[in-house]
């Protein structure tokens, strides 16, 4: 007999999203937690991750932080924090406020504290934001730099960065001792009011990282951070920046002291792309941007197979430890672009005989400065959701090398182009551009649904994301059904 399956329709939801129901959290979770994608969270005040405890996240779920009680997540050292979205169902982060009147700061961000490596005396330290207590919940450092603090993959942080006194504010995702054992990848920070990224010593690794128009430096780097970070995407906004310092790209520090204190500062960063605050070389911009990259302080970071466009400065070694590192060979760079930076190179040292020149422009590394942004030949950099994907003929294409020592590690994806990107727009889908007018009060929903065919029955197992009520339609001029999980026999 032959069997015939018709065409199945399946009409879910009246509208897109579904009646969410509200959940507030405080204080400390001591036990393992899972925070489930059918509610929104509500985080008020300093919610802390304790020591063996761990807070699971659901793809898809939506976190918001309380503004008046400075609502932050904060995953103490042996605690541990598994956010672990989807390309189609990242969790967000993002603020209590209503749509249209979100803001910088509007609440803390995220700290993890791990037990890896720092170069503070005794090893370990106080993370800055004002997180710690009399338990020390705030500590941070050990002798572990494979030290595990779980996950945050897919997962979008907006609007933090809420000031917990006078220069003294916390970073969208702040890591502070955090070991290699931790996942960090595709993380999007967006519209935050200190640093988007800050890496206080330990040695994870990140790729997949975006720093959309936040307020101070996108990535800041000291007290002997060594890891390693690929695929990185920074964008400015002209008019905003840190009015109580300075705004960079990449700041990086080995202490505040500049001291040699170990471990040094030895970040690796390769194939990032910085969309600076100027569209051309003579663009005016907010007084308070500086550079897309201030190394000082005695930092060995190093940026390679990058790309860095339009800021008033370009690459900046100050003060004299930092030259001697450059000088040394502990501070390097190659295979990058710097393009629309009035002042492309520059350096401030007393005692130390360095030309910036020369370094930057030295045989075999293949830097370079373009006069301005076109040059660089990628698409819409500059557009309200930047395509950053290079042009035909493109400068950034076929100029990669990954045959440095420090690159030839199993972390760090062979490209053949510099920058962030090459044909594949790794930002498509999971991100937020706009997250201003995003609807968090309630929850998006997902048809999804598998069949079961058995001769002429068909059994329907819902999957759905924050499905309630269902309509289905079989296509064979029979009744709908209501069911979550109907079965229907067709009559041919």
């Amino acid at each position: 007999m032959k069997k015939l399956l018709l065409a199945v329709m399946i009409l879910f939801f009246a509208n897109n999203f579904a009646n969410a129901q509200f959940q507030t959290v405080s204080g400390h979770i001591t036990t393992n937690t899972t925070w489930t994608n059918d509610k929104i969270y509500r985080m008020d005040g300093f919610i802390y991750v304790d020591s063996n405890a761990t807070l699971t996240i659901q793809p898809g779920t939506i976190v918001r932080g309380v503004k008046l009680t400075k609502g932050t997540l904060i995953v103490t050292r042996g605690g541990k924090l598994i956010a672990d979205g989807t390309v189609d169902k990242p969790i967000i982060f993002t603020s209590d406020e209503p749509a249209g009147t979100r803001t910088y700061g509007d609440w803390g961000g995220i700290i993890l504290l791990g037990n890896a490596p720092i170069n503070p005396v005794g090893g370990q330290a106080t993370i800055e934001g004002g997180v710690n207590n009399a338990a020390g919940d705030g500590q941070y450092g050990g002798t572990n730099a494979a030290d595990n603090s779980g996950i945050i993959r897919y997962v979008r942080i907006e609007y933090g960065g809420i000031p917990f006194s006078a220069n003294n504010e916390i970073n969208g995702l702040t890591m502070g001792g955090v070991g290699s054992g931790t996942i960090v990848d595709y993380v999007m920070v967006s519209f935050n009011g200190d640093d988007s990224f800050e890496w206080f010593g330990g040695t994870v690794n990140c790729k997949h990282l975006i720093a959309y128009k936040g307020v101070d430096d996108d990535f800041d780097t000291d007290f002997g951070y060594a890891g390693k970070v690929q695929f990185g995407l920074a964008v400015r906004d002209a008019n905003v920046a840190d009015q109580a310092g300075d705004s960079n790209c990449f700041e990086s520090d080995n202490d505040a002291a500049g001291s040699g204190a170990t471990p040094k500062t030895k970040a690796i960063f390769s194939n990032i792309t910085s969309i600076g605050p100027k569209v051309t070389s003579t663009s005016v911009v907010n007084a308070k941007y500086n550079n897309a990259l201030r190394l000082r302080r005695n930092t060995t970071c190093s940026a390679y197979n990058s790309v860095f466009m339009g800021w008033p400065n370009g690459v900046f070694i100050e003060g004299d430890s930092a030259a001697k590192n450059a000088n040394s060979d502990l501070l390097q760079m190659s295979n990058t672009i710097v393009s629309a930076c009035p002042v492309p190179l520059k350096k401030s040292t007393v005692n130390i005989t360095f030309d910036v020149t020369t370094w930057f422009n030295a045989a075999g590394k293949k830097d370079s400065v373009l006069t301005e942004n076109t040059d660089v030949m990628l698409n819409t950099p500059f557009a309200a959701v930047p395509n950053c994907l290079p042009m035909t003929g493109s400068p950034v294409l076929n100029r990669a090398s990954f045959t440095n020592t420090r690159l030839t590690n199993s972390f760090f994806d062979v490209t053949s182009y510099v920058g962030a990107f090459g044909s594949d727009n790794w930002t498509a889908t999971w991100t937020n551009f706009d997250p201003q007018n995003a609807n968090y009060s309630e929850l998006p929903m997902t048809a999804s649904f598998t069949t079961v065919v058995d001769s002429f029955k068909a059994t329907f197992t819902n999957k759905s994301l924050n499905a309630y009520t269902f309509d289905w339609s079989f296509g064979d001029n029979t009744a709908n059904s209501t069911d979550e999980n109907p079965v229907h026999t067709y009559a041919a």
